[in-house]
């Protein structure tokens, strides 16, 4: 019998029964990555206990208990970034190039030792992406998904960029879903959260405003919750990531274009086709193009809703939402746009991020009349940061809203208790 050729140094363990499973894989056709099938798993335990039988006769390297969860990792799982996809700590993960592999932890940034091949920052991406359901081409180079524990993954590839640039944002800074559990963080102070939640279940317009990062989807996600159980709730993103708690939700996402440039449903689409869905309340995950004039449209339709908008401010935020819709077209007039946003948004509420936690900064209310600039006036109902977030004694102009839904607004801000 022939013996085993030896390794070389560069041919470890994990290495050479990788490349023994992934041929397996090709040959019987199996899916592998994260959720695949249990045949796969099956195949991986088979192998190693073969790969241990040839190791007793010599001429393999050894295969510790360390190796075979790497293996597992690779084979089933994502690779090299495993560990930071489970670790709780790290918020986002980013790969500039091979040699590049950026994480972000409680706020700072940091080089990891993770050093990958161009070939294993491909196949990391086709998996995950095969998981989404999404797909990447030369022809439509940037994609966004949404993998398995929620995370929202970003791809650029080349000519666009130089090598695969890909990030992974978790969603690990707010870990709340009312607002009741925002107050015991932390990022909202007890007052500023009862008036958000009457807010909501009056019916009021709102949107929350922030930069990149500062818990603009948790928060909606637990605005949201403020609905009343009787409503009606039509959700609209890029890519699923409102996770909205209530009995009478539909959620629906964006859609690339196929091979032949065809197919594509835009947020667009999506909202006008919202408007045939019978909601009483439409949450739009983000607004940053052409799509806020169709938001303003069913929200002066009759329909409540809800959205976020990158902003450096609640009054940046105004200004945004009074530009963004004339990306519409030509015959989009600012003053129109301007009024319609006086008549149909109610409150604004701004986030902050900090390195170690995010809170609300800012609850403005929109008020009836646009200033010299065409542009909303509004007044600060609540102004401080996160617990220290106190009533100015400016109540927003719907206040019938609140008295037709029996609440008692002022007695409901007055005191933090």
């Amino acid at each position: 019998m022939t013996a085993p050729m030896a390794p070389t140094t560069a041919s470890s363990a994990v290495e050479i029964l990788e490349a023994e499973i992934r041929e397996k894989v090709r040959h019987r056709e199996l899916e592998a990555g994260p959720g695949g099938s249990s045949e796969v798993s099956r195949l991986v335990e088979e192998s190693v206990d073969d790969y241990r039988e040839r190791y007793l006769r010599g001429g393999l390297p050894p295969l510790d208990d360390g190796d075979v969860r790497r293996l597992l990792d690779r084979i089933s799982g994502f690779g090299a970034l495993g560990p930071f996809l489970a670790d709780p700590e790290v918020e986002e993960i980013w790969i500039n190039e091979p040699g590049r592999v950026f994480v972000a932890r409680r706020g700072y940034r940091e080089l990891t030792t993770v050093v990958l091949s161009p070939g294993e920052v491909e196949e990391l991406v086709e998996r995950m992406l095969a998981r989404a359901g999404r797909r990447l081409d030369r022809s439509q180079p940037f994609v966004d998904a949404r993998l398995p524990d929620g995370s929202r993954l970003h791809v650029v590839i080349p000519p666009v960029t130089d090598h695969w640039a890909v990030n992974i944002r978790k969603f690990v800074g707010l870990r709340a879903h009312t607002l009741d559990e925002l107050v015991t963080l932390g990022s909202c102070s007890p007052a500023a959260a009862r008036f958000l939640g009457a807010a909501v279940a009056a019916g009021l317009n709102v949107v929350v405003a922030g930069p990149v990062g500062s818990g603009k989807t948790t928060l909606l996600n637990c605005l949201a919750s403020c609905v009343p159980a009787g409503e009606r709730i039509v959700t609209c993103e890029e890519v699923f990531e409102l996770q909205v708690a209530h009995p009478d939700v539909v959620s629906m996402q964006c859609r690339q274009p196929n091979l032949e440039g065809e197919g594509a449903v835009t947020l667009r689409d999506l909202v006008r086709e919202s408007l045939r869905m019978r909601p009483d309340r439409i949450v739009i995950g983000e607004v940053r193009g052409a799509e806020a004039l169709d938001l303003l449209l069913a929200l002066n339709s009759g329909a409540g809703g809800m959205t976020s908008v990158h902003a450096n401010s609640a009054r940046d935020a105004l200004r945004k939402l009074t530009t963004l819709p004339l990306l519409a077209g030509e015959n989009v007039d600012r003053r129109f746009v301007a009024s319609t946003v006086t008549a149909c948004v109610d409150v604004v509420v701004f986030c902050r991020r900090h390195p170690d936690r995010r809170e609300i900064a800012e609850v403005l209310a929109v008020g009836e009349q646009i200033d010299g600039g065409d542009e909303p006036t509004a007044g600060p109902v609540f102004t401080g940061e996160g617990p220290s977030l106190t009533f100015t004694g400016e109540l927003p102009r719907a206040v019938e809203r609140f008295v037709d839904r029996g609440i008692d607004l002022t007695a409901l801000v007055g005191g933090d208790g």
